[in-house]
């Protein structure tokens, strides 16, 4: 028996594909990826039109996507991230229906509650064996955890891996069982995988960055959270994880050791893990080839799906076991709303992601940012896009001061008792003003290019086209 199957047309068939379905792809090969592209130019080939597409994320590799929906052969997106040049053709209103952006958490509750009816998942697996036992640590295009693929084989009614590593029966790593897998098409390439790396993925050694990173650790150091058994999750952005190294510094000084450590995990993470400051890593998806190899190898780097990560539809899922989350923006307004998903001029660059999802879960919610990026204050008096709602941030830090959202008052003011420089956020707002000047609202068309659809699948808000210069 095998379930290979040589071509996509022949796969199309078996599956039963037909015009108007909706098909979707995991992005843990993240800019390296080529399946997408592979799958849609074959479905082209093929005469689809009207395809809907339910990617988990999509990156400037996909440009060629552009195309196709000028074509017809895509006419829907559902994604949880954005960036490159189809966000900003979506963001110019080039596409007839607006993007539907989830969260991480939500694009699994969506699959649950049949919002998303996935007819075919077409599954990056970088080692599969003939019956579809699928892992992501094997093979040249290794990529890690596959935490994001999880749902859309659980819940599509046809499931394909596309591989480029075939092995033996059974695969000697099981991440995706053949239980779930209908087919398997090799290829020539899935995608590179030294293209996965995500952010800056080096500490930052702007003064600044280092300034806003040693706040950061102040405010948890002083935030009666940092004991042992404490939780974390940061990003890769260059801030982040330099609040990250100052706060191992911290756990090295009080002999802290935190239960575990989770996220898009990076070699900061792994160094984590290895010198004994967290006891596990959870591991939805790997920023880069350290965290592959780590997830391959420790046991105590625990591969996990994207619904058990952040879905609030679960019995219970990671995040609500969250104590402290470092998380970025590109604006933050005076009610503490975040955006992520546009710049300044309503342009998208980004999404959600996990950002909402840890934000509603985690016990702190610290926002780092400098207080003037590009010329412009990042605190302004109503986000361009609210991307997560300002009930669930705490804290804002920038390198010119702490501001506390006033329904902590508590935690404002036990950083004021430590001695930390603790601001209103108007205050800070005001600082950057006198600076920078008050700046202008982005001018945007009336039509809506996406839906800012939050964890609990309620639309929070929506993104207006920029007008074309």
């Amino acid at each position: 028996m095998s379930k290979i199957v040589k071509t996509f047309k022949e796969v199309f068939k078996l599956c039963g594909l037909k015009n108007g379905m909706t098909i979707s792809f995991h992005h843990h090969m993240r800019n390296g990826d080529y399946v997408l592209n592979n799958v849609i130019s074959q479905l082209d080939e093929c005469g689809f039109r009207d395809i809907k597409i339910a990617p988990s994320a999509v990156f400037p590799i996909h440009e060629p996507l552009i195309e196709y929906i000028k074509k017809g052969v895509v006419t829907s997106i559902d994604t949880n991230y954005m960036s490159g040049s189809v966000a900003e053709f979506i963001s110019l209103g080039e596409m007839e229906q607006p993007v539907k952006f989830r969260s991480h958490g939500g694009r699994p509750k969506a699959m649950e509650d049949g919002e998303i009816k996935v007819d075919v998942a077409f599954v990056a697996a970088p080692s599969s064996d003939k019956m579809g036992n699928i892992n992501g640590v094997l093979g040249s295009s290794a990529c890690g955890s596959l935490g994001y693929a999880f749902s859309d084989v659980e819940h599509a009614k046809s499931v394909v891996a596309v591989t480029d590593y075939l092995v033996d029966y059974p695969n000697p790593y099981i991440s995706i069982d053949e239980t779930k897998v209908d087919y398997v098409v090799p290829v020539s390439k899935i995608g590179d995988s030294a293209k996965i790396v995500s952010g800056t993925t080096k500490i930052t050694r702007d003064p600044v960055g280092l300034t806003i990173a040693k706040n950061a650790a102040s405010v948890i150091e002083k935030s009666g959270l940092l004991k042992n058994g404490f939780s974390f999750q940061t990003g890769a952005g260059g801030a982040s994880l330099a609040a990250a190294y100052y706060l191992k510094k911290v756990m090295l000084e009080k002999n802290i050791q935190g239960s575990f450590g989770m996220g898009g995990i990076t070699k900061y993470f792994v160094d984590f893990l290895n010198e004994g400051f967290f006891k596990t890593l959870m591991d939805v998806q790997c920023f880069d080839l350290d965290a592959v190899k780590s997830i391959k190898e420790n046991p105590n780097h625990i591969e996990i799906s994207a619904s058990l990560y952040a879905n609030p539809n679960s019995k219970s899922c990671v995040v609500d076991n969250l104590d402290i989350v470092i998380l970025g923006a590109t604006e933050i307004d005076t009610n503490f709303n975040v955006n992520v998903h546009t710049d300044s001029n309503g342009m998208i660059i980004g999404g959600s992601g996990g950002h909402s999802d840890t934000a509603a879960g985690s016990k702190l919610c610290i926002i780092v940012t400098p207080l003037i990026r590009a010329r412009l204050p990042i605190i302004v008096d109503k986000v361009t896009t609210i991307s997560t709602p300002g009930n669930t941030i705490d804290v804002l830090v920038t390198e010119r001061g702490i501001a506390v959202n006033p329904n902590r008052k508590e935690l404002k003011n036990k950083l004021i008792d430590e001695g930390l420089k603790v601001l209103d956020i108007q205050e800070m707002q005001n600082i950057a003003q006198k600076i920078t000047g008050k700046p202008k609202r982005a001018r945007l068309s009336h039509k809506i290019v996406g839906e800012v659809i939050y964890r609990d699948g309620n639309i929070i808000d929506t993104i207006k086209a920029v007008n074309k210069r």
